[in-house]
């Protein structure tokens, strides 16, 4: 299996880490499929983060787990299989991976799934429907079939991502424009997730003028959460990208400290409740055997 590649636009690469890898908890030695990825539009900046196109190739009798400390965002996804509609995912999601197959998808901007779906994001909280139940019958069936046809020739195409990506960006356009409550919670997202001080709902309330009850029911509205869940999703992912790569913590101690917990046993407790594993855990998997991809 040839290693993972990412694309920028006509194959200009981007970093092999950001901000958005490291919410992915791939087990070291994983080769069980390439990832693509291709940035938007920029009439689409505010409604897509980016595409990513997985082809993926696993032997008979075997299955291959994608974990993934999701971010605050919906999903658009069609596959050979499926075509679905994912909202915002509070704990770890899994993909498990099987036979031969591939799969293109959209990360929205936290802006998006209210603007796509016509309802609150809240309502597909840990939860998704097929494309049509959002997009309509119609534009759902038709959506499909031009990625599906796209893709059909050959799923490693560079060629066949392009025209699959234009018509998820057709269909995309037709929410544009964004409106300002969307920009809002996109510029509240991204304050979060760039600001690592950032660890108390109040400051948040500060940064934008707004009250805590009105945050909160912006964040319901448009992301199905809560402020609080989107500072500790941030501390957890960067907790198991720390963790990881073993770059700069110290011991686990030092972590709880960096990140701004009370102490080790508070990083203990999310890490494990929400990931399934201890840190230490953690540690020994990503460690033992480390990823050459």
């Amino acid at each position: 299996m040839k290693p993972d590649t990412a694309h920028r636009g006509p194959g200009e690469p981007e970093p092999e880490r950001d901000r958005i890898d490291r919410a992915h908890l791939k087990a070291p030695g994983d080769r069980s499929h390439t990832m693509h990825r291709y940035e938007p539009a920029p009439d689409l900046a505010d409604l897509v983060q980016r595409y990513w196109v997985p082809v993926w190739s696993v032997p008979a009798g075997r299955t291959a787990p994608q974990r993934v400390l999701q971010y605050p965002v919906c999903l658009l996804v069609v596959s050979g299989e499926y075509a679905r509609f994912y909202g915002v995912v509070s704990g770890v999601s899994t993909t498990v991976l099987a036979g031969d197959g591939w799969a293109v998808g959209v990360m929205l901007q936290p802006a998006a799934g209210h603007l796509v779906a016509r309802r609150p994001v809240a309502d597909f909280t840990d939860r998704h429907v097929d494309v049509g139940q959002v997009l309509g019958a119609e534009r759902g069936a038709h959506l499909v079939g031009e990625v599906r046809a796209a893709m059909e020739a050959d799923p490693w195409s560079v060629a066949a991502h392009t025209r699959a990506v234009a018509a998820m960006e057709h269909e995309l356009r037709s929410t544009l424009p964004v409106d300002g409550e969307g920009l809002l919670v996109n510029r509240l997202v991204d304050l979060v997730e760039s600001r690592p001080d950032v660890l108390r709902v109040a400051q948040i309330c500060d940064e934008l003028g707004l009250s805590e009850r009105s945050l909160q029911r912006l964040v319901h509205r448009r992301l199905g959460l809560t402020p609080k869940w989107l500072i500790q999703r941030r501390r957890l992912q960067e907790a198991a990208e720390h963790l990881r790569t073993g770059t700069g913590t110290g011991t686990v101690s030092d972590l709880a400290a960096h990140l701004g917990y009370a102490d080790q046993p508070h990083l203990h407790h999310d890490f494990s409740r929400v990931t399934g594993m201890t840190p230490g855990e953690f540690v020994t998997l990503h460690r033992a055997a480390p990823d050459a991809g």
